[in-house]
């Protein structure tokens, strides 16, 4: 029976506490109490970021001389996401992170662990634009709304965004022209994968003609889940509802990955996974079209500040920053994407409105107009776009090669002036892993068509359920409780272990005492 207990509390440590109080706003921030506090960030392996993080604790520091901030850089969004996955098993979560709210909606599967911000946003004392607040912050309508969309998840407010991109595609236009094309306003998927396939003409020496070199793929694509869930957005097939309901697996997505492989046969498309950085091809003159992040946009064009590759390796051309290729010019249709924050829970409130107060001083204008200058991000608030600091930085693209850089500041205005034609995607636990599985069926067909692999019906009805299985997209919709049994998620194999050896004591003990009554039984008639 003693062996019993211990198993039974075993058994409800792995199942590990229900989680923490739900935050109580405080009266008021005690300004005599002292805080430490936890931010995780993403540099994107830009120095001058770490720099502008740093920068702003010290100035929040200045302000708020109880709170101490230490900061964690990281160089990959994956890396963060898999260790606060880990810390909340282990209740070390941040106080503040810099995460995707694809990734929040999975942190959401603890209890009270992300800080849910809707009477926070808005708290005449503490929220944006607070009365209390020692710095000037946006108010809650001075956030695009565009972009505070994309932090709603399950009817709550979880995040506020920090900094917004969309994809570029930032075009060789000299090639363009070189093999006898005009580029149009807008470019089209048609006229891309006409032009990749034009480029793939070989001279006499056994080089491609447009380069003379040896080497030539036209079209790459960094992100493939981008690549194929905006091209479902445009051709109008099904990825996703709010509720979770998985829609991807239909006719449209089989007609786009049947012109993925068309095009990767003749090997004049490929991918980052497949054959690495876009830029350090673009940059070589061995690509046309390249497409990434317009927070990517100093690694873009022959006068690129951060440019991965040597110098003798450089082709001077002149680059063209275009919006991603679409299907109708007069209706372009392009993701938004871009980091967040969310602050979790504690069980000292004090310290969670202090990782609060931190939190939102991100979102003011020196914080948002500094770090948007590093890269192609714009800011997430009106207040900073229309700031006259931004405007004149902005105004001076072209004036140097690194803090004006031409590339990089057309970047950040193709996204302010299509910020009405992007759109996000539904975001719920189990989101994370449907954009994966969008981009692994693009990558598995590339790679098949390589192996001269044939892709027809058969072998994409295989793949669908490969992807289904291999990303459990199935298990999202299950019926009858699924939204709870995600949330709450399987058994651990340790719990079913000692589940399992609970039933076998209690088979032992009621083997014994069956043993036991049957002795007392034979004693009594003997």
């Amino acid at each position: 029976m003693l062996l019993a207990a211990l198993m039974l509390l075993l058994a409800g440590g792995c199942h590990g506490s229900r989680g923490l109080e739900p935050f109580v706003m405080p009266e008021e921030f005690d300004l005599s109490l002292r805080h430490e506090i936890v931010f995780w960030a993403k540099n994107d392996t830009n120095k001058n970021q770490t720099r502008i993080y740093e920068q702003a604790i010290a100035d929040f520091e200045k302000l708020y001389p109880n709170i101490d901030v230490n900061l964690r850089p990281y160089t990959d969004y994956g890396r963060i996401y898999n260790d606060v996955i880990t810390n909340i098993a282990t209740g070390t979560t941040p106080n503040v992170c810099i995460t995707y709210p694809d990734h929040i909606a999975t942190y959401l599967t603890g209890v009270n662990v992300v800080l849910p911000l809707d009477g926070l946003l808005e708290d005449e004392r503490y929220g944006l634009g607070g009365s209390m607040l020692k710095y000037d912050s946006p108010s809650f309508a001075e956030v695009m709304p565009q972009f505070m969309a994309e932090c709603r998840i399950d009817g709550h407010y979880y995040a506020v965004p920090f900094m917004r991109s969309t994809e570029a595609c930032y075009v060789n236009k000299t090639y363009v022209e070189k093999l006898g094309y005009t580029l149009p306003e807008v470019l089209t998927w048609d006229f891309v994968w006409e032009v990749a396939e034009a480029a793939m003409a070989k001279d006499g020496s056994g080089n491609y003609a447009v380069n003379g070199q040896d080497i030539m793929i036209p079209f790459i694509y960094k992100s493939t889940d981008n690549m194929m869930i905006q091209m479902l957005r445009q051709y109008g097939g099904g990825y996703a509802t709010a509720e979770g309901e998985v829609l991807i697996f239909n006719d449209t997505t089989r007609e786009l990955l049947y012109t993925v492989a068309e095009h990767a046969e003749s090997r004049a498309f490929s991918t980052f996974k497949i054959s690495s950085y876009p830029a350090n091809f673009l940059n070589a003159g061995q690509c046309i079209f390249a497409v990434d992040s317009t927070a990517g946009a100093t690694w873009m064009g022959t006068d690129a500040p951060l440019s991965d590759i040597s110098a003798d390796k450089l082709v001077r051309f002149e680059t063209a920053v275009m919006t991603v290729p679409q299907v109708d010019p007069a209706a372009p249709q392009m993701i938004s994407q871009g980091p967040s924050v969310c602050v979790f829970n504690k069980s000292d409130q004090q310290e969670v409105l202090a990782s609060w107060l931190f939190a939102q001083y991100l979102l003011t204008d020196g914080v948002q107009t500094a770090y948007s200058e590093t890269e192609g991000y714009v800011p997430v608030t009106a207040t900073a776009q229309n700031s006259a600091e931004y405007r004149d930085y902005l105004a001076r693209g072209g004036e140097d090669l690194s803090e004006h850089y031409e590339v990089k500041i057309k970047a950040a205005r193709l996204l302010l002036d299509n910020i009405g034609n992007t759109f996000v995607t539904p975001v719920y636990n189990g989101s994370a892993s449907l954009r994966d599985a969008a981009g692994q069926m693009i990558e598995e067909v590339t790679k098949s068509v390589r192996r001269q692999e044939t892709v027809d019906d058969e072998y994409i009805e295989q793949l669908y359920g490969r992807v289904n299985a291999l990303y459990r997209l199935d298990q999202k919709n299950a019926a009858g409780g699924g939204a709870e049994r995600e949330r709450l998620g399987p058994l651990p194999q340790t719990a079913k272990l000692l589940l399992a050896g609970l039933a076998a004591i209690w088979a032992f003990i009621a083997l014994y005492a069956g043993i036991t009554q049957v002795k007392k039984w034979k004693n009594r008639h003997i």
